[in-house]
């Protein structure tokens, strides 16, 4: 085809595309390109908005990095993390809820046995959580894998510290055979996620802010579940109604219980405030076929 307008070439390339013989990859590609096109029709893309584009996302990419994922800290504070998470992880009511990934998990975290500190000399006040997996009839998951993963005192992250040499604030542990996890880290506290990249800028720029609540990450794996990606939130956190990656659930919403001395969960005692979180998981089984 030549001579091709404004008006004709959202389906001259999709005719170039017709021949595509994965399905899967034609539709998405076909509705990618409608939507793209449709996009700079609807706001009248200029040639310097198009190329201000093309540079944003190559800064992004020039960001990223084995501890720093920009297009993930993109895709999050877009809503579209949080999207795809809804659209493919529909959980029945017994089930606990889905939310983002986050772009600081790191892969390989230490093994600890149950009642392990994951803190790894991380900054903070103690937390001790104690929790139990399930499934949704309520059977308890044996040698679930559980990946656990949190900020410091100071928000955060040990991927974020240049001049660390070991993890904290992470660690694998396994189920017991109830089902029974319980391990001591730092008490979560609200933070921003890093704008000193093209995310920063694009939030600056729209008047947003950075901050995400209080949180733990949680990835818990077992033989016949969904995998489940989730977090728990500190109750009473100031930022829980505008979380900048929009992952904020009510039934994810945890009771942190202040304590300011005594004998903490693993027997210890604390002179200085410590803190104790209980939270059950009920796991999805995983859809047959």
């Amino acid at each position: 085809m030549r001579n091709i307008n404004e008006h004709t070439i959202t389906a001259a390339v999709l005719d170039r595309m017709a021949q595509c013989e994965d399905p899967r990859l034609k539709e998405i590609m076909s509705a990618l390109v409608r939507h793209m096109h449709d996009f700079a029709r609807e706001v009248k893309l200029t040639e310097a908005e198009w190329a201000a584009g093309i540079e944003f996302l190559t800064a992004t990419g020039q960001k990223c990095s084995d501890k720093r994922q920009e297009f993930i800290l993109l895709s999050d504070t877009l809503g579209l993390s949080m999207l795809t998470v809804a659209l493919n992880h529909a959980k029945s009511a017994q089930a606990t809820e889905a939310t983002v990934f986050g772009p600081f998990h790191v892969p390989g975290a230490p093994k600890l046995p149950l009642g392990g500190d994951i803190s790894g000399g991380a900054k903070g006040e103690p937390l001790f959580v104690n929790t139990t997996v399930r499934g949704r009839d309520g059977e308890p998951v044996a040698d679930a894998e559980v990946d656990v993963w949190e900020a410091d005192a100071e928000g955060f992250y040990d991927v974020q510290r240049a001049s660390l040499d070991h993890p904290q604030g992470r660690a694998v542990f396994r189920t017991d055979a109830e089902g029974r996890l319980w391990f001591r880290g730092v008490m979560p506290v609200a933070y921003p996620i890093p704008t000193d990249g093209p995310v920063g800028v694009m939030l600056r720029a729209t008047k947003r802010h950075p901050w995400r609540p209080a949180h733990v990450h949680f990835m818990i794996k077992a033989p016949g579940y969904e995998t489940l990606i989730t977090h728990v939130f500190r109750d009473g956190d100031e930022y829980l109604d505008s979380d900048a990656v929009f992952g904020v659930r009510n039934s994810l919403i945890g009771d942190f219980v202040s304590h300011r001395d005594g004998i903490a969960p693993d027997g210890s005692v604390q002179a200085k405030p410590f803190h104790t979180l209980k939270f059950d998981f009920v796991l999805e089984p995983e859809a047959a076929g």
